[in-house]
């Protein structure tokens, strides 16, 4: 039984899905246009032992809007969350979840006692977008969201939309890569979307003020870093992973061949061992 909760931050009302207290906390960062319940495969394996709780940023699901949505905006709101740990505990993100749960860590250090950061894009997303195929994903998702409609015509829409490779000339709708029930989840999420949140990124400046070699010095705790396969669709790159597992005291770095970037879901056994074997050496 998951018990919601809302969190009063300058930004808004945030909400917050907090299970049983079975053990230290364990907050769970979506990715950008989805939400909390995007980590519904992982919750039977570490609800028993872990006091499981899900954040709906701002923009996404039953959370308030806002006026900014830059990666360092979503950091207040999950700081927010950790200073309501009842004691110390671990942040999951994943994707945008992920570079949140970086900074978190280093800006409220005491309050986390380890991270598990699953494919984190950074200038993926950011200033290289423009020469990825998810800059044609996220504008055809942002035509998508604006013009709006129940989830069924919204997962049609999606399955519609067209991504272009800029480095091979080839080009896929987004059905030939995602399953219907993917997308069909996908538009349940975007159907409480503000549209505003697609702006910075695909105007290249989602991020903006978010200093990633400034933050790994300040983080003192374990981190576990989940590679997706770049031509599976993963988004970490080899520079960034290397740059994050030089700069913290201690990084678990774990690639997963032919696995794209939705890690949890594409390959959801091998996630459940890696992360369970994590969580439970912080223990």
């Amino acid at each position: 039984m998951y018990h919601q909760r809302q969190i009063s931050t300058a930004a808004g009302e945030l909400f917050l899905a907090a299970g049983p207290e079975a053990g230290p906390p364990l907050l769970l960062l979506h990715g950008v246009l989805r939400r909390w319940t995007d980590f519904f495969p992982l919750l039977p394996y570490v609800s028993s032992r872990w006091e499981v709780q899900g954040l709906d940023f701002r923009g996404h699901g039953l959370s308030a809007t806002a006026e900014s949505y830059r990666v360092i905006d979503y950091v207040q709101d999950a700081v927010a969350a950790v200073e309501r740990f009842r004691e110390p505990g671990v942040i999951y993100g994943h994707s945008l979840g992920a570079m949140v749960a970086l900074a978190a860590a280093a800006t409220v250090p005491d309050r986390v006692s380890g991270v598990v950061l699953e494919d984190p894009p950074f200038q993926t997303m950011g200033t290289r977008i423009r020469g990825t195929p998810f800059f044609d994903l996220f504008l055809g998702i942002l035509q998508v969201v604006t013009e709006g409609g129940d989830t069924p015509h919204l997962a049609r829409r999606l399955a519609e939309i067209r991504i272009n490779n800029p480095a091979t000339g080839s080009s896929v709708r987004l059905s030939d890569v995602r399953d219907p029930a993917s997308l069909r989840f996908s538009a349940q999420c975007l159907a409480s979307l503000d549209p505003r949140v697609l702006e910075p990124i695909v105007a290249g400046r989602w991020l903006e003020d978010y200093d990633l070699p400034g933050l790994l010095p300040r983080i003192g705790c374990p981190v576990l870093l989940l590679q997706g396969d770049v031509p599976a669709g993963g988004m970490l790159m080899d520079e960034d992973a290397e740059l994050i597992a030089g700069g913290t005291p201690e990084c678990l770095r774990i690639p997963f061949p032919q696995v794209g970037h939705l890690i949890h879901w594409q390959a959801t056994p091998q996630t459940v061992a890696v992360v369970g074997n994590f969580l439970e050496s912080l223990r």
